[in-house]
C-alpha cells in the first residue's frame, strides 16, 4: 500500500499557519490535501519550547484581527468558522512607550488612546482621534476591497480616503494633521512590526496596523502561539487533511508551464494540479522549479526586484523573581533612544548596537504562564538580513553572545536593576535559528519590506501577472497581506481562494 495517494487536489508546502489556514479552507469546501512540513511539529514560528521544565512562547508578541468574543474580527472569526477553538487572551494594553522625554503608557480604543497622547502632549487629542478615525476607514476599505473588487468610479465614490491616501507615505499622511513631533513619536512605535521608516511605509500599511491594533486591541493563546498551529493542524485532520512531518520537498514538479505535483528529499514522487508553497519565491524559482527552465524570466527580475524585510533576534529568559519585584511594569515596552525611524531602520542594516527594542513580559497578560515567584521577559530586535548575511560560522558565537549582552544590558539600566543576575533559564534566537528552524530565506520572517517603491495597492493591481506557473500559489509572510501571524492566516486563505477560484473557472469553461 502506497504512503501518499496517487492524486491529491492540493498540496501545500509548509504546515505553519499560512499553510493550515489554506488546508482548512480548501477542505472545508471538500478538497483533497496533503500538506507536507520538514519540522516533526506544525507551526514554524508559532510555536515554543521548553527549557528546565518550563515552556516557554518561541516568538508571538501579540495577535491582530483577532476581536472580542462575539464580535471577532477576520483572524478570529475564520478560526471559529473552521472548527478550531483557541483561548484567546487580550492584551492589557497597547504598548509602553520609553522615549526621550516620554514614560506613556497607551490603551486600545480610539478615543482612550488620544486622550492618553493629550495627557503626555496637551492639545492634540482632536488631531489624533481625526487620524485614527482617517486610519479605521482605510482599514475597512481595505477589508472590504480584498474580497470584493470594482471599477475605477465606484471606487472613487465608496473608497474616498483610501483612494486618495493611497499613493502617500505615513509619514506625509500624520504630517498632513499638523501634530507635535512628540504626539508622533508616539503613535510611532509600531513601525518595526512592518520593517519601513515612516517616510517609505504606506500609509495604507500603517493604517490598517493602527486601526486594527488601537481601535480592537491584540491578544495572545493562553496556552502560547503552539496552541493556534497544533488545533489548526488537528483540526484539518479531522477535516481529512493528510498531514506529513519530516518530508522536505525538495522540487515542484513542472510541465508546459504548469505544476503537476512535487519531489521530497526521500524521492517520492507525488502529484497534484495544485501547489500551495510556504518557502520563498526566492528559493523556488531559484532552485525548487524541475526543470529550472520552466522559470521564466520575469518570475527571476520580480524576486531580484523586491527587497526582504526584517528578520529577528530575541533573547527569551525566565526569571527568578515576580514581574513586580523587577519593576517590569507593562506586557509591552518599545524603548529608543530616538524615534528617527529612517535612522533606526539604517541602524537595523547592521550588527547593533541596536537602540530600538521591544519587551515582552507574558506574566502580565497571562500570570500563570511562568511558576510561581518567576516571570518571563524576551527583549527583541528586528534587524534587517543585510548584516547577518555577512557573518561566518567563525564569528557566529561572538556577534550572537554581544548582541544579546547588549540588549540585556540595555533594559537592565530601564528597569534599574542587573537582569543577569536573575536569569533562571536563558535562550538567544538569531536569523540564523530562524533560518535552520523554518527554512525562511535568509530568516527574514517578515516577507518582502511594504515601500513608496514597492507598494500593497501596486501589488494587488499585478497580482495576477505575478502568476508565472500555472496552479502555483504561495502562503506565507512573503505574500500580499504582509508580516506577521495574524496577516499569516489572511495570506493563506487567499491562496486557498485563488486554488478554488480556478477550479471554478476550468469547471465552469468544461461545461
Amino acid at each position: 500500500m502506497s504512503f501518499y495517494k496517487e492524486h491529491y487536489d492540493v498540496i501545500v508546502i509548509g504546515g505553519a499557519l499560512a499553510g493550515l489556514s489554506s488546508a482548512l479552507m480548501l477542505a472545508d469546501k471538500g478538497k483533497d490535501v496533503l500538506v507536507l512540513e520538514r519540522h516533526n511539529l506544525p507551526g514554524g514560528i508559532a510555536t515554543s519550547f521548553v527549557r528546565g521544565g518550563i515552556e516557554i512562547e518561541a516568538t508571538l508578541h501579540e495577535m491582530m484581527s483577532i476581536g472580542p468574543k462575539g464580535n471577532r474580527l477576520k483572524v478570529g472569526k475564520f478560526l471559529e468558522d473552521m472548527g478550531v477553538d483557541i483561548d484567546w487572551l487580550k492584551v492589557p494594553e497597547a504598548y509602553h512607550a520609553s522615549l526621550p522625554g516620554l514614560e506613556v503608557t497607551l490603551h486600545p480604543g480610539f478615543e482612550k488612546f488620544a486622550s492618553e497622547v493629550n495627557e503626555a502632549v496637551p492639545g492634540t487629542y482632536d488631531k489624533v482621534l481625526g487620524l485614527l478615525n482617517l486610519c479605521h476607514t482605510v482599514f475597512d476599505s481595505v477589508n472590504e476591497l480584498s474580497i470584493h473588487h470594482m471599477g475605477k468610479a465606484k471606487m472613487l465614490i465608496k473608497h474616498e480616503a483610501f483612494v486618495k491616501t493611497a499613493g502617500y507615505s505615513a509619514q506625509e499622511v500624520i504630517d498632513s494633521f499638523g501634530l507635535p513631533q512628540k504626539a508622533v513619536d508616539l503613535m510611532a512605535p509600531y513601525w518595526i512590526y512592518v520593517g519601513s521608516s515612516l517616510k517609505e511605509l504606506p500609509f495604507t500599511i500603517y493604517a490598517v496596523l493602527m486601526a486594527d491594533y488601537i481601535g480592537y486591541g491584540s491578544y495572545i493563546p493562553r496556552n502560547f502561539s503552539h496552541e493556534m498551529s497544533l488545533k489548526m493542524a488537528e483540526r484539518a485532520e479531522e477535516m481529512g487533511v493528510q498531514i506529513e512531518y519530516r518530508q522536505h520537498v525538495e522540487k515542484i514538479l513542472v510541465k508546459d508551464g504548469r505544476v503537476y505535483g512535487v519531489r521530497t528529499e526521500r524521492g517520492d514522487e507525488i502529484h497534484s494540479d495544485y501547489v500551495i508553497s510556504a518557502a520563498y519565491p526566492n528559493k523556488v524559482y531559484t532552485s525548487m522549479i524541475e526543470p529550472l527552465s520552466e522559470v521564466p524570466a520575469n518570475a527571476i527580475k520580480m524576486v531580484n526586484g523586491r527587497r526582504l524585510s526584517l528578520t529577528a533576534f530575541s533573547v527569551v529568559m525566565i526569571l527568578d523573581k515576580t514581574a513586580d519585584e523587577l519593576n517590569i511594569r507593562d506586557y509591552s515596552c518599545f524603548r529608543g533612544d530616538t524615534m528617527d525611524t529612517s535612522k533606526l531602520y539604517d541602524e537595523l542594516s547592521g550588527l547593533g548596537p541596536y537602540h530600538y527594542i521591544t519587551a515582552i513580559c507574558h506574566n502580565r497578560c497571562n500570570p500563570d504562564v511562568t511558576p510561581e515567584g518567576t516571570c518571563s521577559l524576551s527583549i527583541t530586535t528586528l534587524p534587517r538580513v543585510d548584516g547577518w548575511k555577512k557573518v561566518t560560522a567563525d564569528e557566529y558565537d561572538s556577534v550572537k553572545h554581544r548582541i544579546a549582552g547588549e540588549l540585556i544590558d540595555y533594559m537592565s539600566a530601564y528597569y534599574g536593576l542587573n537582569l543577569r543576575d536573575h536569569i533562571l533559564e536563558i535562550v538567544i534566537e538569531t536569523p540564523v535559528t530562524v533560518s535552520h528552524y523554518t527554512g525562511m530565506w535568509n530568516g527574514c520572517i517578515y516577507g518582502y519590506s511594504h515601500s513608496m517603491k514597492d507598494h500593497i495597492v501596486a501589488r494587488l493591481q499585478t497580482a495576477d501577472k505575478e502568476k508565472f506557473i500555472e496552479g502555483l500559489e504561495f502562503a506565507g509572510a512573503h505574500q500580499i497581506s504582509g508580516n506577521g501571524m495574524g496577516p499569516a492566516v489572511t495570506n493563506g486563505r487567499k491562496a486557498a481562494k485563488n486554488v478554488l477560484d480556478d477550479m471554478k473557472r476550468k469547471e465552469e469553461a468544461g461545461k
